[in-house]
């Protein structure tokens, strides 16, 4: 039986641990370039013991920015400087990972420090796109400028663009951002897409640019590299896609070669006051019936922060990988000081130890 501790393989690749280190974003680059923060903040958590560290959602073109400090793979000096940051992740034993992303209506934000609210063209924002003119809400005042299909056609091509960037950059593992109310969620729910063309409405359309994008990209990572999304398969909301299209969705992209999905909330407005936010890691689940399902490898966040509930959640099948965020921002070490707590702290079964020495 795995626990959180057993290897895991997927591909050509096998992580140490099931321990994945959450995309975070920390809106500290400049003109989308990663610098010595994102290696000091992704190298710790690999030197910590992380088996996979994915960079933060890094937008495949300027527009796609949830802010002006926002990591981007839209040119080859934003690559070459993430390839360092790969290269010291794998120094340590960590898989590198990276997620690509377009804001959508999200997009043209300031920091969260400095209000989290749209910034307006000419005032330091851009022009925002999405799949109807509908604004997210809350501080997001901004309505989006319907996509024609030549712009859908082109952010496909931005996506796929951004997943041979990453490649070349190192990365062993691609994450598509089809969650949070960004662009590929925000065409899946019927919150965020009112469209009235083969882009919107019933199932078959509002899935069609996640189905396109996937395929894109899975035409340029390699075969044999891992292709994983991050999936909002509910909002907890009334309005929202049913379930069952969200686990129908997962089907088809298993079927266009996607290999795990990180099983997430959709965030596709402000006022989902359903999410059961009291709950330790209450999207395990729904991981579980997305896997039994589809028989897809799944992952979930949320509310993951005691290593106790963690190796429940792998040991009792529910998940094959957990996902990790803000306890490994509150301790680097989370997985090191996990594998003590569970009794798992002999050399080698947790670090890398490049050193050869037990931290």
């Amino acid at each position: 039986m795995p626990d959180l501790f057993s290897p895991f393989t997927l591909k050509s690749v096998t992580l140490r641990n099931r321990v994945v280190m959450s995309p975070m974003c920390q809106y500290s680059a400049v003109d989308g370039v990663p610098n010595d923060w994102h290696l000091v903040h992704l190298g710790a958590r690999a030197a910590g013991g992380v088996g996979l560290v994915v960079a933060e959602a890094t937008a495949v073109s300027a527009e796609g920015r949830i802010t002006a400090g926002d990591t981007g793979l839209w040119n080859d000096a934003q690559a070459e400087a993430f390839a360092r940051i790969a290269r010291f992740i794998e120094s340590q034993g960590a898989v590198p990972g990276i997620q690509i992303a377009h804001a959508g209506r999200k997009a043209s934000a300031s920091r969260p420090w400095e209000g989290d609210a749209h910034l307006p063209v000419g005032g330091g924002g851009w022009e925002i796109l999405g799949p109807s003119p509908v604004a997210f809400g809350g501080k997001l005042t901004r309505a989006p400028r319907e996509m024609t299909e030549a712009d859908i056609a082109r952010v496909t091509r931005e996506f796929a663009a951004a997943a041979a960037r990453a490649r070349a950059a190192g990365f062993k593992v691609l994450m598509l951002h089809f969650a949070h109310g960004y662009l590929g969620q925000s065409f899946f729910s019927p919150l965020a897409n009112r469209r009235g063309d083969r882009y919107g409405g019933a199932f078959e359309n509002r899935a069609r640019f996640l189905l396109e994008t996937l395929a894109a990209v899975r035409a340029v990572w390699p075969e044999e590299l891992p292709l994983v999304a991050r999936l909002g398969v509910t909002d907890f909301t009334a309005g929202e896609q049913p379930l069952e299209e969200s686990i129908e969705l997962v089907r088809r992209m298993k079927a266009g070669g996607l290999d795990l999905v990180d099983v997430s909330v959709g965030f596709n407005t402000p006022d989902a006051s359903g999410v059961p936010w009291g709950t330790p890691g209450f999207m395990a689940p729904f991981a579980a019936r997305i896997g039994r399902e589809t028989g897809i490898a799944t992952g979930c966040s949320w509310k993951i922060r005691e290593p106790g509930l963690a190796d429940e959640l792998v040991r009792s099948g529910q998940v094959d990988l957990v996902v990790v965020g803000k306890a490994l921002l509150a301790d680097p070490h989370w997985t090191y000081h996990a594998a003590q707590a569970l009794g798992r702290e002999a050399p080698g079964q947790v670090l890398a130890q490049p050193y050869g020495y037990a931290v």
